[in-house]
């Protein structure tokens, strides 16, 4: 997507808007699935909480995935695509057994993970194949609020609570078809990684019906330029050999399977806000955009670092600005970063914005989500339009409510 193309789209469907290119997306999917072309069974599921948009779950439908899902809700919208049940994976946290029952009803596989649900669901459904997710107690990811396959995550039952699973499956007699972790997200270490799945191998030998593997996802991806991300096709290289191994000891050829989702999408989205006012204050340089907080989270949340360019002025001669937001509190995007000249009206392009930017926005303020574009095979289709008062008033019911004390007072 080149900065005309983007400023075209800026001028056409207005700021601030999310872009997402399809062909970043299908080469992302490509090359994952080659660093893995010597396992005979592999299985991509799209994360969907990373971009839920339905337009995207069309596109990894027709490239061949299934979806991960984590509530009953990205279940529904998955279905829509009309992709089949059997393609969906279903990993909540810490949800009733109610909704595990109602999404058990649709067909799709189960995950759980924790004893108490497991148990539960067991007694009452033994007939429906379950798999289970383990913490393999190892630390991952670069941020603590992503990080979940450590000793005090509340995700995934414990590698040493698998004698517990066991006596659950021989009292339910239900049967436990996958093993599944996730140790979090942006993984750098790739020897930290197989180490974990040595904990999976160990786990899958404990049970005789196993068809597949979820080895998780959370490939870090480069934000900036220069910035280190997870060597795929080395992993590729170590855990396909690995893997190929296990199915020869376990007597069959399973599946092995992962859940991508910022590594698909992230760098296939950017994020174009308009600049309203350029702030000169007595230290800093301030470049205030028409957005905030409320439609881009990842940096006030995560920390995260968005590399932003001046689309309107990309030759211009470098400055030091400090990106802010609309928002009625602190909501900085980027503090004391390089770029080139900017004056008011300019666009500026955040990039590294498919993943979990549009999907974690709110209407905090009262501001209007941003409208959504994908571009396929050159072409741009507007897949969600900006909202309007009308989206922020549905649902709210008016209440007539009469004040006593004011009647009092005018009787008075």
């Amino acid at each position: 997507m080149e900065n005309t193309q983007l400023l075209e789209l800026a001028n056409k469907y207005g700021s601030p808007l999310y872009v997402y290119d399809t062909d970043k997306i299908e080469s992302q999917y490509n090359r994952l699935t080659s660093a893995f072309s010597s396992v005979k069974n592999l299985k991509l599921n799209y994360a969907v909480k990373a971009l839920s948009n339905i337009n995207i779950l069309k596109f990894f439908k027709n490239l061949g995935a299934g979806l991960d899902t984590v509530s009953y809700q990205e279940v529904q919208l998955g279905l829509t695509t009309g992709i089949d049940p059997k393609k969906i994976i279903y990993t909540p946290n810490g949800v009733s057994l109610t909704e595990i029952e109602e999404v058990a009803k649709l067909g799709v596989q189960i995950n759980i993970d924790n004893l108490s649900i497991l148990e539960s669901f067991g007694q009452k459904h033994p007939e429906i194949p379950v798999c289970v997710r383990i913490n393999p107690h190892i630390m991952a990811g670069g941020n603590s609020k992503i990080s979940v396959g450590h000793i005090d995550s509340k995700f995934g039952i414990s590698i040493h609570q698998v004698p517990h699973i066991k006596r659950v499956v021989e009292n339910t007699k239900m049967n436990i078809n996958g093993i599944h972790m996730h140790t979090g997200s942006d993984i750098l270490d790739i020897d930290t990684f197989l180490r974990a799945t040595e904990i999976l191998f160990d786990v899958a030998k404990q049970f005789e019906n196993i068809d597949f593997i979820d080895f998780g996802s959370g490939f870090k991806v480069p934000y900036k330029e220069g910035d280190i991300s997870t060597d795929i096709e080395q992993l590729g290289v170590q855990l396909s050999e690995r893997f190929n191994e296990f199915c020869v000891e376990y007597g069959k050829d399973i599946t092995l399977m992962f859940e991508p989702g910022k590594f698909l999408v992230s760098e296939a989205g950017v994020f174009l806000a308009k600049v309203n006012v350029v702030k000169q204050t007595t230290s800093t340089v301030f470049a205030h955009v028409d957005s905030g907080f409320n439609h881009l989270v990842r940096p006030m949340m995560y920390n995260s670092h968005h590399h932003i360019t001046n689309i309107s002025n990309p030759a211009g001669r470098d400055r030091y600005y400090s990106v802010v937001g609309y928002i009625c509190e602190t909501d900085t995007f980027a503090s004391n970063r390089r770029i080139s000249e900017i004056s008011e009206e300019d666009v500026l392009c955040f990039h590294n914005a498919g993943a979990y930017c549009f999907s974690m926005a709110s209407n905090y303020n009262s501001r209007y989500l941003p409208a959504e574009v994908m571009i396929v095979d050159g072409k741009d289709y507007l897949i969600r339009k900006r909202q309007t008062i009308k989206d922020i008033l549905h649902n709210q019911e008016v209440v007539e409510i009469s004040s006593k004390k004011k009647k009092e007072a005018v009787t008075a």
